[in-house]
């Protein structure tokens, strides 16, 4: 179905995504791991009484981009003496899963944040997050006093009660391979979000001239690869919004989804074309055939453009060939061209030490360690805005101004992830990675999968 009222801004939608996002039952939040010590199980809040040593826990992916921030501790804990920071972490496909058992075994973390499948609205929905106004209006913590705007604070706000604070915001943009383009003789694709000729049709125009396809896999490259946010929301960048308006309403639930409408499979046909028809775009066992199987065949210079997550830049410095940043192409939709994935680090309703917990996360969002850590996680963009005129500067070989003009645009045509923001979302992502699969390798088409989807997206939101 064509988008019809849809929310002008990431930043309205946010709002009011999470304003009728009460609920619901769920897990009731265990002890801080940090309490778990040997000895008795009172002593922690003993000694936080008494002004003495506690302990707090950060739950994160184990992979250097996140933990990186084991090297933030000494410093913090030689400012905070009282304050022990003990990381915990799980490999990103086990995130969601151990997290529960932390929490179901009386062991939940103090501070982490969503970074698995599950999103915000499911941790918000099992009402696992502490409310931090209390803690905020102790502290008198003020958002423009770390350089966040108010707007990415709305994101995790519900009815006015903050649940958690941004520590980083990724966007969606395109790499593309200059080297690729020079040996084509093509112009590079613009920066500029206003750059009116900067079209999905004219994406494919140049893919088709990058394309060469060979027996011989060494001798052959792609045009592009599109990977746009995940499955399910691909659709919104052509004009079609696969879930009801009421989602932003109704707690994260909608209470219609379109996945089986023709507009939907209109959406889903022309990104699939890319593979099937157009064949500017590599199969997954093609990349992961030249790639290995988590790689990305762009970073072997077998690809000529790529439309991912701002995650993707942070490698640039070590790609062997020279790497350009580009808007996301018009494709149809005015008003969104990119998702935009705002992290934030919140407190677990289980935290013995939620005061002590907030200092760390307030330590993380400061201006030099904000600055500081995009050099320690490989390029992670931050949330701070001074620091994110470092983070500008950070990637050999592209002009700051490509990359500052690229980020903003992708926040002003920006929407943000339907994983922060719908229910029992780590099942919805997972059900449109298996049914889809068949779709790209030929075997079935968009037409024959999305009745299946729309059944089964049905069945998971009513869980």
């Amino acid at each position: 179905m064509k988008k019809k009222g849809m929310k002008k801004s990431f930043t309205l939608l946010l709002s009011s995504v999470m304003l009728l996002a009460l609920a619901l039952s769920g897990c009731s939040g265990g002890k801080s791991a940090g309490d778990v010590a040997p000895g008795a199980e009172g002593d922690n809040g003993k000694k936080e009484a008494s002004g003495e040593q506690v302990t707090i826990t950060h739950y994160t992916i184990d992979s250097e981009d996140r933990t990186f921030i084991e090297k933030l501790i000494p410093d913090f804990e030689a400012k905070h003496p009282n304050i022990k920071v003990k990381l915990e972490k799980a490999p990103y496909e086990q995130f969601d899963s151990k997290l529960q058992t932390l929490i179901a075994g009386g062991k939940s973390p103090d501070v982490t944040s969503h970074y698995g499948y599950g999103g915000f609205a499911e941790y918000y929905n099992k009402d696992m997050l502490l409310d931090l106004n209390d803690i905020i209006k102790e502290d008198g913590f003020k958002a423009s006093d770390y350089n966040i705007p108010e707007d990415l604070m709305k994101i995790y706000t519900v009815k006015d009660h903050a649940y958690g604070i941004p520590v980083n915001m990724y966007v969606t943009l395109m790499l593309y391979n200059k080297d690729m383009f020079d040996a084509a003789n093509l112009p590079y694709p613009p920066s500029d979000y206003e750059d009116k000729s900067w079209t999905f049709d004219k994406m494919v125009e140049d893919a088709k001239k990058l394309t060469h396809v060979s027996d011989d896999i060494t001798k052959t490259q792609y045009g592009v690869d599109f990977t746009w946010s995940e499955r399910d929301m691909r659709p919104l960048y052509f004009g079609v919004q696969p879930y009801s308006e009421d989602t932003w309403t109704n707690g994260g639930v909608p209470s219609e989804t379109h996945f089986d409408s023709p507009d939907v499979i209109a959406a889903y046909n022309k990104l699939f074309n890319l593979i099937l028809k157009d064949k500017v775009s590599p199969t997954t066992e093609w990349s992961k055939s030249v790639a290995g199987q988590n790689g990305d065949a762009f970073v072997t210079g077998k690809v000529g453009m790529t439309v991912s997550g701002s995650w993707s830049l942070a490698g640039s410095n070590d790609f062997p060939f020279k790497v350009g940043v580009a808007a996301v192409p018009a494709g149809g939709n005015d008003k969104v061209r990119s998702v935009l994935f705002v992290d934030p680090l919140m407190i677990l309703k289980g935290s013995k030490h939620p005061k002590e917990a907030f200092e760390w996360i307030k330590y993380l969002v400061g201006d030099e360690v904000q600055e500081k850590s995009i050099d320690l996680s490989g390029g992670n963009p931050p949330v701070n805005t001074k620091a994110a005129e470092a983070y500008y500067k950070h990637f050999d070989g592209i002009d700051p101004a490509d990359v500052k003009k690229v980020y903003e645009g992708a926040v002003k045509y920006g929407f943000e992830s339907y994983n922060h923001l719908v229910t029992n979302y780590s099942q919805i992502n997972d059900m449109f990675i298996n049914e889809m699969q068949p779709i790209e390798t030929g075997h079935k088409t968009v037409e024959e999968v999305m009745p299946i989807i729309q059944k089964k997206v049905t069945e998971i939101i009513k869980r």
